[in-house]
C-alpha cells in the first residue's frame, strides 16, 4: 500500500507530519532532548523494537532533525538534535501544555519546566513575533501565502 506523501502538500502542518507524524518520532526527539542520545538508551526507555527504532532514527537524520555522531571506535553512534530538531522540541512543548491542561487529571503534569532565564516553573505561552501579544487560533486570520496551492 502506497503511503500519502504529506511533504508535497501545500500545507505546513502536513509537511511537519511528514517529518514527525508517526507516534514514535516525537518520543524519540523527547528522549534525545532530555539526554538519552544512544540507541540502547532510547530503545530501553521507549520499549520500541530495534527495527522500528532504526527506521525512525534513519528517517529523523535524513529529515535533518537529528545528527548521527560516532562516540567510540566501534561502529556506535549517538544522536543529537540539530537546530531544526531543537525547534521541533519547542513545538512539542506546546503539545505538553495542552496535554497538561486537558489530560493530566488529578495527578497533575508528569514533568515541570523551570525557565533558565528567570528560574521559575512555567509553561510555553504562544505570542505574536511582531507585537508580543498572546496569539491563539481565535486571534488570527488565515491569508494565502506565497507558497499556497493555486
Amino acid at each position: 500500500m502506497q503511503r500519502t506523501n504529506f511533504g508535497e502538500m501545500a500545507c505546513s502542518i502536513a509537511r511537519t507530519l511528514e517529518v514527525i507524524g508517526e507516534p514514535w518520532s516525537p518520543l524519540i526527539l523527547r528522549d534525545v532532548w532530555v539526554g538519552l542520545t544512544r540507541f540502547d538508551q532510547i530503545q530501553a526507555d521507549l520499549g520500541i523494537s530495534r527495527k522500528v527504532l532504526t527506521e525512525r532514527l534513519h528517517h529523523l537524520v535524513e529529515q535533518g532533525v537529528l545528527e548521527r555522531r560516532p562516540y567510540d571506535r566501534r561502529p556506535r553512534h549517538e544522536y543529537l538534535l540539530t537546530d531544526q530538531g531543537t525547534e521541533l522540541v519547542d513545538m512539542l512543548m506546546v503539545m505538553v501544555g495542552w496535554a497538561d491542561k486537558w489530560l493530566a487529571g488529578d495527578a497533575g503534569p508528569p514533568v515541570l519546566y523551570r525557565h533558565h532565564a528567570c528560574g521559575e516553573i512555567s509553561r510555553v505561552d504562544l505570542r505574536c513575533a511582531h507585537c508580543g501579544e498572546p496569539m491563539h487560533a481565535s486571534d488570527v486570520e488565515l491569508l494565502p501565502g506565497p507558497g499556497a496551492a493555486v
